[in-house]
C-alpha cells in the first residue's frame, strides 16, 4: 500500500514550498512539432493500443440511459417477486477487452452466456455470489442476517432459484431494448468459472455495464458483458439524435399517415428498357438514319421496368387500347441477371 500523509505532514510540505527550502520540478519541454508556435502548450492523451475506443461517447451515453431504464424495470419486477425493496441502478459503463472483463471477475461466481436474437454472438451476464446466496435465502424463507457466503459453485437446486431471477432481467432486458429493436434474450449455458468460457477472443473490445443491487442489509453486482461485434449492426441506431427521433416517429401515427399521404402523391420516373448495348464513340459519331443497332437480346425475353433509373419489375410488351403498353410479369430479384 502506498504511504499516505497526514495533514499535519500536508501542511508542512506546503509551508516548505512557499518558502523555496523545496523547489518545485519542471519537467523539460519536449517539442511536438517543429511548426509550433513558442509559447504554445501542446496537448497530448495516451492512448493504449490493446484498447481501442470502437463506441463512441454518445453511444456510450445512450447505452447507459438504454440499461438505466431496465435497472429501473428489473427492480420493480425484482421487489414484486421477492416480497421486498430491492434497488438496482447502474453503477459504471465502460469499454475494455474481454480478457480484462473476465481478470476481474470472482470465481466462483454465476456466470450465464446469452443468445440475443437475431443479432449474431453471445453476450454474458455476471451475477455475484454477494447478492446471489442472500436472494437464495429470501426465496427459501430465511431472514439472511447471518448468511455465509460460501466458495463454491451453486448447487443444481440454488441454480434453478437463481434461473427465476435471470429469467426477469431478460424480460426486463427485451423491453429495454424494443425501441432499438426487438431483440429475444435467452440463457443458453450458466457456468461457475469464467476463466472457462471464452465467446470471443481476449483482445476483442466489449462493453461492460455495471449494476449496483441492494437488498434490505445486503448489496452486490451485476455485469453484462456486450461484445462489440454483437451489437455492431445497431450502433448506429444508439446515437441519441437517432434514437429519440425513432422513439417520437413510433409513437406519433399521425405524423407517420401525413408523410406516408405526402409521399404517395410523388411523382416517379418510369421507362421501359428493352435493351442494352455498348458501341464505339467513332460508331456513334457514324450512325445515320435506317442504320441498325445489334443486341444480344433475344426478343423473347421480359423487358425491363425502371423505376427512377432503379431496375424494378420485368414485363411484356403489347397495345393498349392504341397505345404502346407493358404488362408487369413479377418483381425483379437478386437471382435475375438484368
Amino acid at each position: 500500500m502506498p504511504e499516505v500523509l497526514d495533514q499535519s505532514e500536508i501542511d508542512a510540505l506546503l509551508a516548505a514550498v512557499d518558502v523555496g527550502e523545496v523547489k518545485k520540478e519542471e519537467k523539460p519541454a519536449q517539442i511536438f512539432s517543429r511548426h509550433r508556435r513558442p509559447g504554445q502548450v501542446a496537448e497530448v492523451r495516451g492512448y493504449d493500443f490493446k484498447r481501442p475506443e470502437r463506441v463512441s461517447k454518445d453511444q456510450m451515453r445512450s447505452l447507459q440511459q438504454l440499461h438505466e431504464a431496465f435497472a429501473r424495470n428489473f427492480g420493480a419486477g425484482l421487489s414484486g417477486f421477492l416480497r421486498t425493496i430491492v434497488e438496482v441502478k447502474v453503477a459504471s459503463c465502460e469499454q475494455m477487452t474481454y480478457g480484462e472483463f473476465i481478470s476481474g471477475l470472482p470465481n466462483p461466481t454465476s456466470f450465464n452466456l446469452i443468445d440475443a436474437k437475431p443479432l449474431e454472438g453471445q453476450m454474458c451476464l455476471e451475477v455475484s455470489p454477494l447478492i446471489i446466496y442472500p436472494i437464495i435465502d429470501r426465496l427459501l424463507g430465511g431472514s439472511s442476517t447471518d448468511l455465509f457466503i460460501p466458495q463454491r459453485p451453486m448447487t443444481a437446486i440454488e441454480a434453478r432459484l437463481i434461473s427465476k431471477v435471470t429469467s426477469r432481467g431478460l424480460a426486463a432486458l427485451t423491453e429495454a431494448w424494443a425501441g432499438i429493436r426487438q431483440i429475444e434474450f435467452s440463457i443458453t449455458a450458466t457456468e461457475s468459472n469464467p476463466q472457462l468460457v471464452q465467446i470471443v477472443p481476449p483482445n476483442e473490445v466489449v462493453v461492460v455495464v455495471g449494476f449496483e443491487l441492494k437488498m434490505t442489509n445486503r448489496a452486490g453486482t451485476m455485469n453484462l458483458c456486450i461484445p462489440y461485434n454483437v451489437i455492431e449492426p445497431v450502433m448506429e441506431k444508439l446515437s441519441a439524435e437517432s434514437w429519440f427521433s425513432s422513439g417520437k416517429l413510433g409513437t406519433d401515427e399521425k405524423l407517420r399517415q401525413r408523410v406516408t399521404h405526402t409521399l404517395a402523391r410523388a411523382p416517379l420516373t418510369v421507362r421501359g428498357m428493352l435493351a442494352e448495348t455498348t458501341i464505339t464513340v467513332g460508331d456513334l459519331r457514324g450512325m445515320a438514319v435506317g442504320d441498325l443497332v445489334m443486341t444480344d437480346k433475344p426478343v423473347t425475353q421480359p423487358i425491363v421496368l425502371c423505376v427512377e433509373g432503379e431496375k424494378k419489375f420485368l414485363a411484356v410488351l403489347g397495345n393498349y387500347k392504341g397505345n404502346r403498353a407493358l404488362k408487369i410479369l413479377r418483381a425483379v430479384t437478386p437471382a435475375d441477371r438484368v
